[in-house]
């Protein structure tokens, strides 16, 4: 575990502590809170062994934890700012007027959640949880592009496809134009073939009508 012991004080008035092991971090932790100077705001980091004791003062309020040296800074700072917001939304002003250990039996239970929380949940870490969520942004973007491309890919063909039809539908017409007008020309063909075969019947059967009927024909 990471976090092993956690408290939050105004000035040198522990108001809630929880330890999540036999130490002597409580001790520790007072000695620190007499030597940090002033009243001014500050992130600060004490070594004790192989633990190191990190701080947060912000507006007064301190927020103190003992970790593990293998857990750097960035993971008990994140920790420290939590612990500092809930805090103060959940008691306000009271916490400049609060008695020692004023918050102690409900707020120990907050400390600890959030110490196993930071200790064992890799979403604690809220730069490898950016990192986490860019590299899912990255996949879904990569994701949606290659659905545009495959659909991009079926437009084309299906484009394709469309002109396809629109050069078979043009070409049909054209040979329909083509056959109609081959058939009209049969057609009269045929009529001037039939005209010219009545004009010889006649011709020849029906002699005294030759010159009518060619003045008809």
């Amino acid at each position: 575990m990471a976090i092993l012991y956690a408290l939050v004080s105004r000035g040198s008035v522990v108001l809630a502590e929880f330890s999540a092991t036999s130490t002597n971090a409580s001790t520790i932790s007072r000695q620190i809170l007499e030597k940090i100077p002033g009243n001014s705001d500050t992130h600060v980091s004490y070594s004790q062994d192989r633990y190191i004791f990190h701080v947060k003062r912000t507006d007064g309020l301190t927020v103190l934890c003992m970790a593990d040296e293998t857990a750097a800074r960035r993971i008990p700072f994140a920790f420290l700012e939590d612990i500092h917001q809930r805090f103060v939304r959940t008691y306000g002003r009271a916490v400049h007027s609060a008695q020692a250990y004023g918050m102690n039996d409900e707020f120990s239970r907050v400390l600890s959640q959030q110490m196993e929380y930071y200790s064992n949940d890799p979403n604690a870490d809220r730069i490898n949880r950016l990192k986490g969520e860019m590299s899912q942004v990255r996949n879904v973007m990569i994701e949606n592009i290659d659905k545009v491309l495959e659909r991009g890919d079926r437009l084309e063909l299906l484009v394709d496809k469309t002109a396809n039809m629109q050069g078979n539908t043009f070409r049909f017409r054209k040979q329909a134009r083509r056959f109609r007008s081959t058939v009209w020309w049969r057609n009269v063909k045929l009529t001037v073939a039939y005209v010219r075969l009545e004009c010889q019947f006649n011709y020849v059967f029906k002699p005294q009508f030759v010159h009518v009927m060619l003045l008809e024909c």
